[in-house]
Parts: C-alpha cells; structure tokens; sequence
C-alpha cells in the first residue's frame, strides 16, 4: 500500500515559465498568474508551500521570482523553493525533496523555536546544533529553514561517533550495529570515513539531500514477539515502545518482545536495575511468552531462545544488504556494537558473518548522543553540470567550485566560523558514459589537466572498489559537489588506567542453550574493568545502560579507551 501523497491533487498549482536545459529563458515567467496562484493558496488557508520549476538547478531565476510573489502576497506563508535545498537535475526528486521540506517545515519551525524560548530562559549560553542526514551538524537556524535534512538525522550520531573511534582506536574498517529499543540501524566506515550517499528514500519517496548509508530494521529490544497464520515465530518490526514497553518491565505491557526473551534465555537478570532504577520482572516475561509457547508446542526456554536466533537472523540480513549485496567481505571489517542491545548479540552476528572482532564502545547506550559531540556543522553545495570527463572545461569546473565556495564562506560567517575554522572539500559525481548510478570522489583544490587525469585514475580505482569492476568506456562527470564545514570543538578522551590484580565476577547467570541445558555465564561489571583486563567467555559483563555477552572461547580484552575489545571464536576454534 503505498503511502497517501503529501500534497492533494487539489492544492497543485501551475504557473505559466519555461526554461531549457542550459538555463535559457523559454518562457517568461507569468507575474500576474503567480499572483492569481498566490491569492489562491492564502485564500485556502494554507500553511507551506513547495515551488520546483523545470531546469530551475541551472537558473533559478523563475523561483527565485515566484518566491517574492508568495511573500508578498501571502507574507505569513511557509515557502520552500527547490533549487535552494538542492542544485541537481532530475525535477521529479529535487520536487519530492522540496513537497518533503514544505511539509514539515511549519512544525519544525515551531518546535525549534519553542526549543530555543526554553535554553534561553534556562540561561544556555552554548551553540544550539542538530544532526543531520549527512553526517554533519546545522545550526537551529539552517535546520528551520531546511528541515528536510533532519528526516534521516535520527541514527547518525552513532556513526559519526563510530567514524571518530575509526580514527583514534586505528579501526579504519567498522561495520556499525545501533540496536535500540525500536530499531537496528547497520552502516559502514571505510578507511575512517562513513559511506555518504546523495539519495535516499524516505516513506518511498525519494529526497536528494547528503544521507549517511544506513540500513534499519525493525528489531530493537522493544520489538514485538508473535505468530503469523502460517504457526511461525517472528520478532518485529512492530515495537512495544518504551511506555509500556517490554513485559518484563512491570509497566502494563502484555506482549512479550526481545527484552522479555533475553531475560528469559539469561542474558539480562534482575539482580541489577536496568539505568539504576529499572528492575526487570522474570515472572512477567514469561507470563508474556507463555501464549506463544503453547500456540507452537515448544517450552517458553525454547521460544525464548528462538527470539534470540530469529533477531540474530533479521541483523545478519541487514549487515549482509550493506556489504556482501554491495561487494564487500564482512571478514574484512570489525563490528562496533552499541544501543542499549546490541552488546546482547553482537558476537552472535559476527560469528554468523565470519567477522573476526567486535568492539563494544564505552557508554554504548549512550554512544549515538557521544557520536553527536562530534559533528562539525555542514553544509552541502551541488550543481549538476553533465559533460564528459575528457571535453570537460577545467576553467569552468573551477568557476562552479568557486562559486559554491562563496556560498559556503558566506554561511559559515554568518554562524560564527572564522576562515581558521572553515574546511571546504572539493566533490565529483562520475560514471561511466551510458551507466545511471555514479560515484562521488574527492578531488584537488585546482582543477587543470593534470588534475582532470588523475580524477580519471581515482574514479577507475572507486569504481572497481564499489561495483566490482572498471572499464575503458568514457567517463561522464554528473554532478560538482562541495562539503563546507565549521570545526567545532570535540571532547577529548583520555586513556583508562591500567589494570591490575585478578579480574573477579560478581556473581553468575544461567543461560539456557541449544541443547537445552543452562551454563553459567560469569557475570562482570564493566564499570570496574580498566585498561587491559582480560575476561574468558562464557561471560556476560553487565553496565549502567547496556549488556554485552560473550560465549565459550571468546575473549574481550579492554581497551585503551575503555572499549571491549572481543576476538570471536571459531567454531572449530570451540569443539577443536
């Protein structure tokens, strides 16, 4: 079922202009149908609006025109012009990425301001920054007036964060697994950068706005456990949400999701309050999962532990869309688990997909906020210019690029950037003559011959890196792009102590097992472990905000950051 359109088909204007593909006036733009059109939209009562003329990416002139109509005739009105969120052909995308922005910017407006009114009054006196689909920051203001950026914006914080432990733990390649309560969002850093795309698809439409790859499905700790009509166990993507939530947590809740399944199995215990206070309820999980086991004739041990297996199959799914679908051995990767739940099953996974070492972050329920402290504040400038590579004119490249430059100068001044503090990055989407997809690489800050060689090197290079193969044929450039950004100030984090002496349990767990037997897991506390120590699986090392498990010859050694570092067994490593 597709979803219902944003826009009825009653409140779809026209207004008589036309320009061709070079930017050249066709049609001149009908003044007094714009203002027939405007008078139209106040008198419904509306409250934004979306403006995309055709070809608008190379001369806004049109747009630019209708948006002073709007204004003056409609002064309270909302407007959202297309070529200012994006500078690319394709009109279809760039008005589905204006329909996106329009439709969301009356209450983000709203939100933020109402945001702002309450910092003020508490006397916060610091920068106001949000996330944004890109990988970067925007300040309160550019997320008012370009909102659309924001709709990705929700999981990349964690792997800005990730991209940064890339960096200082020399983890150049990390396959990122966030599991919350909800959702699992899986994404990629390569050679300590994260895979940005310049698409996306949001509710099956498509926004050409900077989003970080990010492939999410619906398994998280609150995701629901059920049956379908043909008597099989499944596990999501509906979610019991926090309020009531899980079972298991004593609020109300009568479904049993993946928490209520981890306690039974024996992951969890309520021995220890989940964030201090929160002590989960045995009782109630299986009360919750009780209905299913009698439905499909197994115990509620077994229904327990095939939630585990079903998530653990649903995760090794969305990992394998984001690297061996696109090309990639997650052999050749090191998993970083964080999310409330994903230290539960992330060894699980990476034992499924023959990946040799997980990471747990320190703080992983929280690690998405840390990622957050550093974003440096972005801003994205593209313009589509579609030519090939070799009749390409270096001097007009550079000309595109400076005036993006300008732009980017200009914003950044205007939050408080100084030239100290600017960094500008040169893009270009190529492809090869007659493909559809391109690829993005850096180029240098001078664009002359030379340059324009060794731009055909790097895209060969990118291209076998991504799609597997590299060709003769002529190389297209598509689109320039420049990334600007304000460098913020990141915190810094300081090496742990060193351990010392034994590293001691605090008690145990009964994890039930395939077999249907139950073996003591040892039970740690992270919050003790310094640098160095060394723990022997089965282990379950249990911390304020989340819970990572450990199985027979698994071993997680502690990092200089206060990371776990686990090297995952083999299976013939386990049974020799």
């Amino acid at each position: 079922t597709k979803p219902k359109s944003l826009v009825p088909r009653h409140h779809i204007f026209e207004v008589p202009e036309r320009m061709n593909y070079l930017g050249e006036v066709l049609r001149p733009f009908d003044v007094d149908s714009a203002r027939s059109v405007a008078r139209q939209i106040q008198d419904l009562g509306l409250e934004s609006v979306a403006v995309c003329f055709l070809h608008s990416y190379v001369n806004p002139e049109h747009e630019l025109l209708m948006k002073e109509v709007l204004q003056e005739v409609a002064p309270g009105l909302e407007v959202t012009i297309s070529h200012e969120l994006t500078r690319e052909y394709r009109e279809y995308e760039r008005l589905s990425t204006a329909v996106l922005d329009g439709y969301i910017k009356p209450v983000v407006r709203k939100y933020i301001g109402r945001l702002e009114d309450a910092l003020d009054d508490g006397g916060f006196d610091g920068h106001f920054l949000m996330t944004r689909s890109g990988g970067g920051a925007m300040t309160a203001n550019s997320a008012k007036e370009s909102p659309v950026n924001l709709i990705l914006s929700g999981p990349a914080g964690g792997v800005i964060g990730a991209a940064w432990f890339a960096a200082v733990a020399d983890e150049p390649n990390l396959i990122t697994m966030d599991m919350g309560g909800t959702s699992l969002d899986a994404s990629l850093i390569i050679d300590e950068s994260a895979v940005l795309l310049h698409e996306a698809v949001f509710e099956s439409l498509p926004i050409t706005v900077p989003s970080l790859y990010i492939n999410t499905i619906g398994a998280g700790g609150s995701s629901k456990v059920w049956i379908d009509d043909g008597l099989h166990l499944q596990v999501g993507p509906q979610s019991a949400g926090a309020d009531p939530g899980p079972a298991a947590y004593g609020r109300g809740g009568t479904d049993a999701t993946f928490t209520d399944a981890a306690l039974k199995v024996g992951y969890l215990g309520s021995e220890h309050p989940l964030a201090g206070t929160l002590r989960l309820d045995e009782a109630l999980a299986e009360q919750a999962l009780n209905p299913s086991a009698e439905a499909l004739g197994l115990s509620v041990d077994q229904v327990a532990l095939g939630v585990i297996q079903i998530a653990v199959t649903k995760i090794v799914g969305a990992v394998r869309g984001i690297t061996v679908e696109l090309g990639h051995n997650p052999a050749d990767f090191t998993l970083l688990a964080f999310g409330g739940a994903g230290g539960l099953v992330a060894v699980d996974v990476a034992k499924e997909l023959s990946i040799p070492r997980v990471v747990v972050p320190p703080g992983p329920g929280t690690f998405s906020a840390f990622g957050m402290l550093m974003a440096n504040v972005q801003h994205d400038f593209s313009r589509t210019r579609v030519t090939l590579l070799e009749e390409a004119d270096p001097a007009n490249f550079e000309q595109q690029f400076s005036d993006m430059a300008s732009e980017a100068r200009i914003a950044l001044n205007s939050e408080g950037f100084g030239a100290d503090r600017q960094r500008l990055l040169r893009l270009m989407d190529l492809r090869y003559l007659g493909q559809e997809h391109s690829v993005s690489i850096p180029v240098g800050s001078k664009i002359d011959e030379a340059e324009i060689g060794k731009i055909r090197e790097a895209f060969a290079l990118a291209h076998e890196r991504q799609y597997g193969h590299a060709m003769t044929d002529p190389v297209q450039v598509v689109t320039l792009r420049l990334q600007a950004l304000g460098v913020v100030d990141r915190p810094v984090l300081k090496e742990i102590e060193l351990h010392s002496g034994a590293v001691e349990p605090v008690g145990e767990r009964q994890v039930y097992q395939a077999n249907g037997s139950r073996v003591e897991y040892a039970l740690y506390e992270r919050d003790v472990l310094r640098q160095g120590a060394r723990i022997e699986g089965p282990a379950i090392i249990s911390e304020h905000t989340a819970t990572s498990v450990i199985h027979e010859g698994d071993v997680a050694v502690v990092g200089p950051y206060g990371e776990l570092q686990i090297t995952v067994a083999r299976e013939e490593e386990i049974h020799g």
